[in-house]
Order: structure tokens, then sequence, then C-alpha cells
């Protein structure tokens, strides 16, 4: 495993024993409002402590993007942390939720971990190197037709206008594909398109934080994952992701709806 990837796993791990301290006694701590639907829990903010002061103590120097405390530092190195991708589902005790840190060098994502505490499941990436779901190679799905893709979304969490725009979208890909998934962490859906339990997800509005190390994963594991009009994920915040075979067809349509 490579170095910044092994601290990673550390610091995934690390932070995983903090939130599960809180699940597992069906608590949260105190909990702060960022906006509509939009929440902050202490278990987000000791967990992104237990992240940043684990990579830290080894990588002084590098820097970081985390959900909750923003940029810190300058560097070639920078960490982007997500500490619970789907807060709503772990304040709820629903167990789809997860950790989620990538190292980008240079303005490239090289190193991606995707830890889900409560299936104790680890998912790992290295550009050029391959993923990894508790040390065994993963690889997307071999899924040829759309009408036979078992697809993932999520969308209008922050804002309820938002519903009006993504439903059509959403109505023609149910009827186009086998079924679609809703269950609440970006990253976490982009790791199951990396293991094949997902054929393809798409997602509009996100953050760095929500899908850098998924994007990572997925292609690390022979997909694609890109933004439906061939921009940069990272800046345009929108993704898509699947096998080779369904990423045409699901960029395609995604990309022909108009937006309002």
């Amino acid at each position: 495993m490579q170095p910044l990837t092994n601290i990673a796993v550390t610091a995934a791990r690390r932070a995983g024993d903090v939130i599960l301290s809180y699940y597992r006694r069906g608590e949260t701590g105190e909990i702060s409002r960022k906006g509509h639907n939009d929440y902050v829990t202490e278990a987000d903010q000791y967990a992104e402590a237990t992240i940043i002061d684990t990579i830290r103590r080894v990588y002084p120097q590098h820097a970081f993007l985390a959900e909750e405390s923003g940029e810190q530092g300058e560097a070639d190195t920078v960490w982007i942390i997500d500490p619970i991708d789907g807060t709503a589902n772990f304040m709820r005790g629903f167990p789809h939720f997860c950790v989620s840190i990538a190292a980008q060098v240079n303005g490239v994502i090289e190193h991606a971990v995707i830890y889900d505490p409560v299936k104790d499941e680890l998912f790992t990436a290295d550009r050029g190197a391959g993923a990894s779901l508790d040390g065994r190679r993963i690889r997307v799905s071999r899924t040829l037709h759309m009408r036979q893709a078992l697809l993932a979304t999520g969308f209008a969490y922050r804002k309820q206008m938002d519903v009006a725009t993504h439903l059509p979208l959403f109505n023609r890909l149910v009827s186009a594909s086998s079924d679609v998934r809703r269950a609440g962490s970006a990253a976490l859906d982009l790791a199951y398109v990396a293991a094949g339990r997902l054929d393809g997800f798409w997602e509009m509005g996100l953050a760095p934080w929500d899908m850098a190390a998924g994007i990572l994963m997925v292609r690390a594991a022979g997909g694609i994952a890109g933004d439906p009009h061939d921009g940069d994920p990272l800046e345009t915040g929108s993704v898509v992701a699947a096998n080779p075979k369904i990423y045409p067809v699901l960029a395609g349509r995604i990309a022909k709806t108009p937006s309002r």
C-alpha cells in the first residue's frame, strides 16, 4: 500500500472508531444547522479533527480541504476530507454513511480511502494501481445494457426547490434502467460502483469532499467518472460514474436534460 494511502487508512479507521462510539449509543452529540436539511454533528467535528491530527502528525507540511473546517494551509499535497458522508443517515441511525479521504497531489487525485465503519468495509485506491475492498481487487460491473443497470443518485437534500428540477430526469432513468436507489451517501455510492454493486451513479450540486475519493475509486476500478458536460466534476459539482458500457448512455441522457 502506498504511504499516503496507508496513513489515510489509519486516519479513516480512527475516525470510524469515533463515529461508532456515538452510533452505538444512539447519539450524535451536539447538532448545528448549516442550512436547509444540512447539519453538522459533534461526531462530524471530532471525526474530522481525528483525521487531520493523524495525517498532520506524519505530514505536517500538507494542506487540507475538509467539509467542517474548510481550507487549511497551502501545499502541493492537499487532503480532501468528508468525516461523515451521509450525516443525515448517521443522525437517524440509518447504517449507510462513510468516512471519505482523498489525497490530491499537484492538482491530481492520487490516493483514496472510503471507510464504512458500520459494515467495517474499507475501500482503497491508488491512481494507476487499481482499487480494493478489504485488500481484494475490485472492478466495476460488466452490465452491458441500461435496461439491466442498477443505478443510484442523490438530490435535493439542501434545497426543496431542486426537487422539481431533478424529478423529470429521475423518472426517465427509473424507466430506462432496472431500478434506481437513493441511499444518501455519494461517496459510498461511488465506492459501490467501483465494486460492481451498482452499475452507475449520478448527482449534481456536490462539493469536492463528497466525491473526490469516489471518483478515483471508480476510475481505478476500470470505470469512468466525469462531468456530463465534460467539465471537471470537482469544479462543476456534477458527477456521473459507471462502467464503460453504461457511462456513455447515462451521461448522454443527463447531458440532454434541460436545466431550469
